[in-house]
């Protein structure tokens, strides 16, 4: 196929060399997937969210499907940040493929400290600052505040010259608010949008299906009208790249995104139907550019001449 630059510049060196990513808990580390699919052909892999200390993470069952997606409550199951510092970030110095690594904690001072182990690390590329998770008791409830996400951020920015990346939640008032206080804290890019809060209950026992609170992470097809309209919000309110994830199954998806204003997407639930979710989905970028006649992807991105005109918020 003869598309020339399908490159991606969010920021402060990280260059993606496809807008295509895997999402941060759904594909692991990438090892296991590694195994099935050419990992190095997509754009960027951002890992399980990683904590101070490891954490064997919820009770089962942690995982149940719903009609048009599913639920998770797996509770940030990682090995911890001097296992990915010292084991993972080797390996990944071996790929092609960039790492992000996605960093968790209940507290200013935890996600500080993972940055201060990873930095010593090399073999990957930046991080994904995991601000908020609807699977946990206590704690990520940065993303809520736009003011606490400010701080969380501007503290992680004096940390590090890497590439800084935050991963916003659905679960709040005003999206738009939260973006414009960690871009105004130094942050490189955001994610939109981490997955909403749901519930599934088994009327056999009368009671959730998933143990302790009862609810977990909606996502899957049936968040997508949510999160596009999310990404559409963020794009309107920030300058910074924005990077769109929720419900992609194909690459009609992946074009919404990129139409709504993401410059970027991630690939998450649909992996788990289908390993070669993602390299689909760059497979159908790269034909739907190659019949538009376009020169860089994000030629796609804008409206045709025929459109309303109303924009949906993709100035920069």
């Amino acid at each position: 196929m003869n598309f020339p630059d399908l490159s991606v510049d969010l920021g402060r060196g990280l260059i993606l060399p496809n807008p295509v990513g895997l999402a941060s808990g759904t594909a692991g580390y990438g090892f296991e997937l590694r195994q099935l699919i050419d990992l190095d052909r997509l754009g960027a892999l951002f890992t399980k969210g990683t904590t101070l200390h490891p954490r064997e993470g919820n009770p089962p069952p942690r995982v149940a499907e719903v009609r048009g997606g599913m639920l998770n409550a797996i509770g940030l199951h990682n090995p911890g940040v001097d296992h990915v510092a010292s084991t993972y970030a080797p390996e990944f110095s071996r790929w092609s493929i960039p790492v992000v690594v996605n960093v968790a904690g209940g507290s200013v001072e935890d996600y500080l400290e993972c940055l201060d182990r990873l930095e010593r690390a090399e073999g990957f590329a930046g991080y994904e600052l995991n601000i908020s998770c609807p699977n946990i008791a206590n704690g990520l409830d940065f993303g809520r505040d736009p003011a606490a996400a400010g701080r969380l951020v501007a503290a992680a920015r004096a940390r590090t010259g890497r590439h800084l990346m935050v991963k916003l939640s659905p679960n709040v008032t005003d999206i738009a608010a939260v973006a414009r206080a960690v871009e105004e804290a130094g942050a490189d890019s955001v994610s939109a949008v981490n997955t909403y809060v749901g519930m599934k209950i088994h009327r056999g026992i009368r009671a959730p299906v998933l143990p302790g609170r009862g609810t977990g992470g909606l996502s899957g097809p049936v968040i997508k009208p949510l999160a596009l309209a999310a990404v559409a919000q963020v794009r309107a309110a920030v300058r910074i790249p924005v990077v769109g994830v929720g419900g992609i199954m194909d690459a009609d998806d992946a074009l919404e995104y990129l139409i709504a204003g993401a410059d970027a997407i991630q690939v998450g639930t649909a992996t788990f139907v289908n390993p070669a979710a993602a390299l689909e989905v760059l497979d159908g970028l790269l034909t739907a550019g190659e019949r538009a006649g376009v020169s860089r992807l994000e030629e796609l991105h804008h409206p045709t001449p025929s459109s309303s005109g109303d924009g949906l918020a993709l100035s920069r």
